[in-house]
């Protein structure tokens, strides 16, 4: 049974309804890159260790990995503008304690609750889209305009942090989500209409701790293995998410009322889709990761001016994610999203040839090329996942985006990273007069060498940073031959399942 769609909204509504559904869009891309920026201000106000200051970081996204499918399913069972109304007044409460936290595990917890709410938020976004743009062509560029929050919430990020930082604490980047999420919580139940599932069935507990006990592992397994290599803790973790992930899968067509409905991935459009996003968003993500550290470490630019140089390509890729939706309504996607790819296949093959004599200008370029294809790609294959999902199930369906993409921004940093780090470590050649702690520092990361090169005197530290930047710099080229292969994978998904979508 289908739920019943709203005929009755007004055109107005329907496009003031997108405008509330795209702040949450816009905060959980802002909050993406802008805690990156604020890492020096905690370490100096908060004095974490090495292993507190990743936990930070990773605690968020690991939580929201490992609930999305379970907080898509709740809100189809729940209501879908429910669901968003509760994540976003438990994201807004917890973002103002977390702007104030006394002490660095206060700030993990915080971060932990962040990543519960914060799972709240995105599923219902893509599934209320649905029942709000009946009509393929209106539902078309609102998915193109919600799928431009992300690129214009990353492109906001390392400016608006980068403005908050030089003139605020750094608890001012969690503060951020009350400008965005009190006008939600107030027009949100007036605008939005509500949607669900019209036959929900009951919670099935097993499925969601199933849910949790294969992301979660998986998430932080695949961090670990990037920091210190294949062993049992990195490699346990990982294998412990797949025989829990089996279980689920084994679980699902038991149930009267499953979490996900399996089904769903027989229809090629939409497993492809998903495809395409997961390969798209590694691609993407990794090469943000290279290419904001090149243009700081390498290039010397300040944060936000780094973030200005990115600023043209995440432009691009929002204009490209306008463009295509009058292009597909004639083109079929099996060749719009392969043609749009190929472009940020020769982005990356541009930073290739090329990577180390790039220069501010140059990595502009080339990250415009990348933004383009991408943002065409992410806008056909997220109204696909829509379209091709039942209406009762968008929930739990958005969710499986929602999740690709999360697991795809994981898979960016650890794939692209790992290979650029190994490159960096074969490569740089330190000076002799390093303590044993200052190689071990140097040697990790360019960012490492950096750190270390500011206690060195002036001709040692300038033999490190020249070495380092050579280094990091040679590792950029295998980089972005693994972003090319990356690319053409997602164009020959889009290109072999995507045959029959229109």
């Amino acid at each position: 049974m289908i739920a019943p769609v709203n005929h009755d909204l007004s055109p107005r509504r329907r496009w003031w309804a997108l405008v509330v559904l795209m702040l949450p869009v816009l905060l959980v891309s802002i909050d993406n890159t802008v805690l990156n920026l604020a890492l020096p201000a905690i370490s100096e106000a908060l004095r974490p260790t090495g292993t507190q200051l990743l936990w930070v970081i990773d605690i968020y996204p690991l939580m929201l990995a490992g609930l999305l499918v379970a907080m898509g399913s709740l809100g189809d069972r729940i209501g879908r503008r429910r669901l968003l109304l509760i994540g976003s007044a438990g994201f807004g409460t917890v973002s103002v304690v977390a702007a104030f936290a006394p002490s660095v595990e206060w700030l993990i917890i915080d971060r932990a609750v962040l990543g519960v709410f914060g799972a709240m938020l995105m599923p219902p976004t893509l599934s209320l889209l649905r029942s709000v743009f009946t009509e393929r062509d209106q539902r078309r560029l609102a998915i193109a305009v919600w799928a431009s929050g992300f690129a214009a919430g990353s492109a906001l990020g390392p400016v608006v942090g980068g403005v908050l930082l030089e003139h605020l604490a750094w608890g001012s980047v969690f503060l951020l989500a009350v400008p965005l999420l009190v006008p939600l919580l107030v027009l949100g139940p007036l605008l939005v209409p509500e949607s669900r599932d019209p036959n929900p069935g009951r919670i099935d507990l097993p499925s969601v701790l199933l849910s949790l006990a294969t992301m979660l592992p998986v998430v932080y397994g695949i961090k670990v293995l990037a920091e210190h290599g294949p062993s049992i803790a990195t490699v346990g973790p990982i294998l412990l998410g797949l025989v829990a992930g089996i279980l689920f899968v084994r679980r699902q067509p038991r149930l009267a009322q499953p979490m996900i409905d399996l089904a769903l991935f027989r229809t090629g459009a939409f497993s492809g889709a998903i495809g395409v996003n997961l390969l798209s968003v590694v691609a993407l993500v990794g090469g943000l990761f290279f290419m904001s550290q090149y243009l700081q470490l390498v290039l010397g630019l300040s944060p936000l001016a780094a973030g200005l140089v990115l600023v043209p390509g995440l432009t691009a890729m929002i204009l490209a994610g306008l463009v295509i939706v009058p292009i597909s309504r004639r083109v079929r996607p099996s060749i719009v999203v392969p043609a749009g790819l190929l472009i940020s296949a020769g982005g990356y093959l541009a930073i290739a040839l090329g990577g180390a004599t790039l220069d501010a200008v140059g990595v502009a370029l080339v990250f415009a090329l990348l933004g383009i294809g991408i943002g065409a790609a992410e806008t056909v294959s997220n109204e696909l996942v829509v379209a091709t999902a039942p209406a009762d199930k968008m929930g739990a369906a958005s969710a499986v985006g929602e999740t690709a993409y999360e697991l795809g921004a994981v898979l960016g940093t650890t794939i692209l990273g790992t290979i650029l780090t190994a490159a960096y470590r074969g490569s740089v050649v330190l000076p002799d007069a390093l303590t044993s702690a200052q190689r071990s520092a140097a040697e990790e990361t360019l960012g490492g060498a950096v750190a270390v090169a500011g206690g060195l005197p002036s001709g040692q530290a300038e033999l490190l940073l020249a070495s380092a930047r050579d280094a990091f710099a040679t590792g950029i080229g295998p980089t972005a031959w693994i972003g090319v292969g990356l690319v053409l994978a997602a164009a020959v998904v889009a290109l072999l399942t995507l045959r029959k979508a229109s």
